[in-house]
């Protein structure tokens, strides 16, 4: 695809009510109603103005200048943004899923939070007229998508085509770029601290002076990327060979766990495996039960347990970052110190244990890092989660019934009603 450049000059200006016209003839056209239209809103000037909470999903933006517009929770998703000037626009919480953003500047850009599953960022080729010739004489010029400086915290890149981009001293702390394609991109002093990039691809990428500390690293071949002065305690690479002869004992355990819960306690016992690495068992503790396991400061980076029957289970100092626990009964389990960063706790009950007449326990949470978790309908009733860090946790629709936030972490919650 290629686009003619235009001056920002030549660019028809805006007005926010003209906007705000078009806008809503494109949500009538998405919703089938009569007088919808599709936005089509290439080479204008709409710089500053007003976009939150508009649902613009596959309108075309393509070559418009947009610098300093406010997008806040907009849904751009399989947007055309082809080449398109974003500096320091505000899309915090935006949804730019399979977005069209080859050659966008983003520079200073604020995309914390927001959803770029699948987003393309690569090089466009934009067509410049002559000066004096005009379009009758068309010169054809790369354009590499500049991301410089802009804020990526707790966004999800999974997916993304971010190949030859520049990205220097960006923030990435928190995010998914898991299957991510960073071929050649310039990540030089970029910030990647607490990043999932498993299956990444980063080959003749610029990593110098980049942050990787408890970053994910599985399946990362950093060999031709140039990682010079790049930081990397603490940075989490793939199972070990042990951790993967270990995973067979592991899985008899859970099994037999499961069996204990199954015949109430005749047969099997609860599991044991505080520490161990159990990221081989992938989905294969699924909806299995496993009410008492005890997986102290085990690995579950990434797993699939939704479902799972954990009614008791002790994850302390556990490092559950991206698991997928939707549904899953978490009664009385305790959770102090866990690291739940970016974890789907969807419809996930977390709250009170009963244990018999007059007994019960709730589920603890001291401590425990749940930063971009989302907790959409799940149930906290009576949890405790003092100390706990949830900046940026989703909790639309959860249930917070004597819920103890003593000391908790609370900035940019979504779905939280002020104390």
């Amino acid at each position: 695809m290629t686009l003619t450049e235009t001056p920002m000059t030549g660019r028809r200006r805006l007005t926010q009510p003209e906007l705000d016209l078009l806008m809503t003839a494109h949500e009538r056209f998405l919703e089938g109603k009569p007088g919808g239209k599709r936005a089509a809103l290439r080479f204008l000037n709409l710089s500053g103005l007003e976009f939150s909470g508009r649902n613009l999903a596959d309108a075309d933006l393509s070559a418009s200048i947009l610098d300093g517009a406010r997008m806040i929770r907009t849904r751009l998703d399989r947007c055309n943004l082809f080449g398109s000037d974003l500096r320091k626009a505000n899309l915090t919480q935006a949804s730019l899923v399979r977005a069209d953003l080859r050659g966008a500047c983003l520079r200073g850009a604020n995309l914390s939070q927001a959803d770029l599953t699948q987003a393309d960022f690569r090089e466009g080729q934009i067509a410049i007229p002559h000066p004096r010739k005009g379009l009758g004489s068309l010169r054809q010029e790369p354009r590499i998508g500049s991301a410089d400086e802009a804020d990526f915290t707790g966004a999800t890149l999974d997916g993304s085509k971010f190949h030859g981009v520049s990205a220097f001293a960006a923030d990435f702390t928190d995010c998914s770029l898991k299957g991510a394609t960073l071929t050649g991109a310039n990540l030089k002093d970029a910030n990647l601290a607490g990043a999932d990039l498993d299956g990444a691809s980063v080959g003749g990428a610029n990593l110098e002076g980049a942050d990787f500390t408890g970053a994910v690293l599985s399946g990362v071949d950093t060999s031709t990327a140039r990682m010079s002065g790049a930081k990397l305690a603490g940075s989490l690479t793939g199972p070990t060979r042990e951790a993967l002869t270990a995973a067979v004992a592991c899985l008899a355990q859970m099994k037999a766990n499961h069996a204990w819960c199954e015949t109430g306690g005749k047969e099997g016992a609860p599991a044991r495996i505080d520490g161990a690495d159990l990221r081989p068992l992938g989905e294969a503790l699924k909806g299995m039960r496993l009410t008492a396991l005890s997986a102290k400061g085990a690995c579950l980076v990434g797993m699939n347990l939704a479902g799972a029957q954990l009614q008791g289970a002790n994850f302390e100092g556990a490092d559950l970052r991206g698991i997928n626990l939707q549904r899953a009964d978490l009664r009385g389990a305790r959770l102090s110190g866990a690291n739940l960063t970016k974890a789907d706790l969807r419809g996930a009950a977390i709250g009170v244990l009963p244990l018999g007449p007059g007994r019960e326990t709730p589920a603890t949470l001291n401590q425990t890092c749940l930063r971009y978790a989302n907790l959409q309908a799940a149930d906290l009733t009576r949890a405790i989660l003092d100390g706990a860090d949830l900046r940026g946790a989703n909790l639309t629709g959860t249930t917070l019934v004597s819920t103890s936030f003593r000391d908790a972490e609370l900035g940019s919650v979504i779905g939280m009603e002020p104390a």
